[in-house]
């Protein structure tokens, strides 16, 4: 079928009726179908009339049939013709059954024009029900706050909130932007962005995200970014723009729809003229044929191979807790010959705990944590926060930190009390000496990531052990994508022990440790070169230049503003066995898509060959393709449910 993206309000109403917003609502929404079905039954009681000799009643409600089941799509029709200045299917469908009505076929050109509008409305039920799918957050997001300005409440709309501002939320009440509690303790259901369904304790300091929803405590937030700005509105974004980005496949026939319809417009005038001189035939008999190829090699089927399919797919991923930027990536997802991990946050809960804190002589353990967090405290990275909340934990107290230099994938320097320090991987503190120290120490933990502290002038002054644990789903979601044939790659900037120790665990088939970001980048780069085809899946600031550059970039929807503005799939809920699915889903939408292609070709070669022959009636001929357009769209629908 041709563009389904219009809008039903502008389509469907006939006349200037007056109906209330719930009427109004009904009609936008099954408007076209019920203009589809009411030309059908239009077509039964002028079938009835024709059957008992009542010619003129017959026609008249033919007509009927035709205005009101047709109106619709020789409007769109029409309008994109004079819009793009090129012809289209629905203008070749309206000439069809005009031309049938011309030469005494009102029957014919009425069941035309109720099938194409009916294959029509199955084309937008489809497009609703995937706009329905992703827009149903939307209902999630506050459209007021309550703004604590000079010891006043005052309520105004969330999306004039700047940043610094100081709102009021109480229980029951969902965040209306994200920001950080300065006053009051709670807990929050974040189950809308990350799917949790387990509330969360948020006390002073805490985060909190629009769209999550406060339980049992009324906190008053510091407003951390604008309402545009927010988590919640970058994954409203993704899901208002689902649809804008088509597909390779679909883009070719679109490509190809303009010169096709032309070709049928020009061997059906030349039909119409040929066969009587060539063949003998009357010229009743070669207009008829000129029509019933006007109808049969109309492509309506292969144009409507591939968008119900892909906006089912849409739907069906976003229910699951997968967001597409458009139908190109899902297309894609199921081509990809590797996969990527960062380990951090994506295959492991990206929570790690310090296990160990050893001071070298002359230092406490609690001297060493306070310079290490005191430092920590002004990285954003999850092994900082663990190390400032074993501070916490432990109630050491911070001192301030001066003249911070943070070095991404290396680790921090930071001057405490007038001494300069360096915090990081054995690589950025001196490779040898925090290898020295460790043997000295006696530590060993597989799976255990090390940070090592440098003083200035006087060497590695103490070291802390830290661990994260692997996302429970990860082992299931790693085993299905390794027998779906696609290679598992983990990258991460940890050493090489822990990088084996946690690909074991997750079953990831090859891992790349101490990896930068820039190698992070050329690892995409080579997997690419050696699989056609590879994505990346990650969460943080490091991993954005593999993201960009991977065919599919996956980001987590709790990670970083820029990982989800880079990655061309975002995972709302942070499961990775959704990236199992969606592959499985892709590999299943493209099958149908071949599947829907190969049908609609070899559909319209039978009927095209058959009426060549005249053995094909127009009523045939109208159910043959129409019937072939609508078989390929309920194919496409059954991805709806995965």
């Amino acid at each position: 079928m041709g563009s389904t993206e219009k809008r039903l309000s502008e389509q469907l109403p006939l006349f200037p009726l007056r109906v209330n917003h719930t009427w109004l609502a009904f009609l936008q929404k099954h408007g076209e179908m019920i203009a589809a079905l009411s030309a059908g039954v239009l077509i039964l009681c002028g079938w009835a009339l024709t059957s008992v000799h009542d010619q003129t009643a017959a026609i008249a409600v033919f007509v009927a049939a035709f205005v009101i089941g047709g109106f619709a799509k020789a409007k769109e029709g029409i309008e994109e013709t004079v819009k793009e200045k090129d012809l289209n299917v629905e203008l070749l469908m309206f000439l069809a059954a005009i031309g049938a009505a011309i030469i005494g076929y009102w029957l014919e050109g009425a069941v035309l024009i109720f099938i194409f509008s009916l294959s029509g409305a199955l084309e937008t039920y489809t497009m609703n029900k995937s706009r329905r799918e992703l827009s149903s957050l939307l209902s999630l997001k506050p459209e007021t706050a309550r703004l604590l300005e000079n010891g006043r409440e005052e309520t105004v709309m969330a999306d004039q909130l700047a940043v610094d501002d100081v709102i009021l939320v109480k229980p029951g009440e969902r965040m209306p932007a994200d920001g950080v509690i300065i006053r009051g303790r709670t807990s929050v259901n974040e189950a809308a962005i990350t799917g949790e369904s387990m509330p969360v304790e948020k006390t002073e300091a805490s985060e909190v995200l629009a769209g999550t929803m406060n339980l049992d405590g009324a906190v008053q937030v510091k407003v951390t970014k604008t309402s545009e700005e927010s988590l919640f509105q970058k994954i409203i974004t993704l899901v208002q723009n689902a649809e804008t980005e088509k597909p390779p496949s679909h883009l070719f026939i679109e490509k190809l729809e303009s010169t096709y319809v032309k070709s049928v417009l020009a061997a059906s005038a030349l039909m119409m003229v040929l066969p009587h001189f060539a063949f003998g035939w009357s010229w009743h008999e070669t207009v008829y044929r000129a029509l019933v190829l006007l109808v049969v090699a109309s492509p309506c089927a292969l144009v409507a191979s591939t968008m119900p399919a892909v906006l089912s797919a849409i739907s069906c991923g976003a229910r699951q807790g997968m967001l597409f930027k458009g139908g190109v990536h899902l297309e894609g997802l199921g081509k990809i010959g590797a996969i990527a991990f960062d380990k951090t946050g994506t295959l492991t809960k990206g929570e790690p705990e310090v296990t160990d804190v050893r001071p070298a002589d002359g230092w406490s353990a609690e001297q060493l944590l306070q310079v290490a967090a005191s430092i920590e405290s002004y990285a954003n990275h999850p092994l900082a926060a663990a190390i400032t909340a074993q501070a916490k934990k432990q109630k050491v107290p911070l001192v301030k930190a001066e003249d911070v230099k943070d070095t991404p994938g290396w680790g921090i320097e930071a001057t405490v009390d007038g001494t300069r320090y360096a915090i990081g991987k054995a690589g950025f503190v001196d490779d040898e000496k925090a290898k020295r120290f460790m043997s000295e120490q006696g530590v060993k933990g597989a799976g255990k990531t090390f940070v090592f502290v440098k003083e200035a002038g006087n060497g590695i002054v103490g070291m802390l052990a830290l661990k994260d644990s692997v996302r429970t789903e990860v082992k299931e979601a790693i085993r299905r994508i390794n027998e779906a044939g696609i290679e598992t790659v983990m990258l991460t900037g940890d050493e090489e022990e822990t990088a084996r120790e946690i690909a074991r665990e997750a079953g990831v088939r090859q891992y790349r440790a101490g990896c930068l970001p820039d190698e992070k980048l050329a690892e995409i780069k080579r997997l690419t070169k050696k699989y056609h085809r590879a994505a990346m899946v990650g969460d943080g600031i490091n991993d954005t230049p593999a993201l960009a550059a991977a065919d599919i970039g996956i980001a987590m929807g709790a990670g970083t503003d820029a990982a989800l503005e880079t990655a061309d799939v975002v995972i709302v809920k942070n499961d990775l066995l959704q990236i199992a699915n969606s592959i499985r889903l892709s590999k299943r939408m493209n099958r149908i898509i071949k599947q829907n292609i190969v049908f609609a070709v070899a559909v319209i070669l039978l009927l095209i060959t058959s009426n060549l022959f005249e053995n094909l009636s127009l009523p045939l001929g109208v159910i043959g393709h129409e019937g072939s357009t609508i078989l390929v769209i309920l194919n496409g629908l059954r991805l709806l449910r995965g």
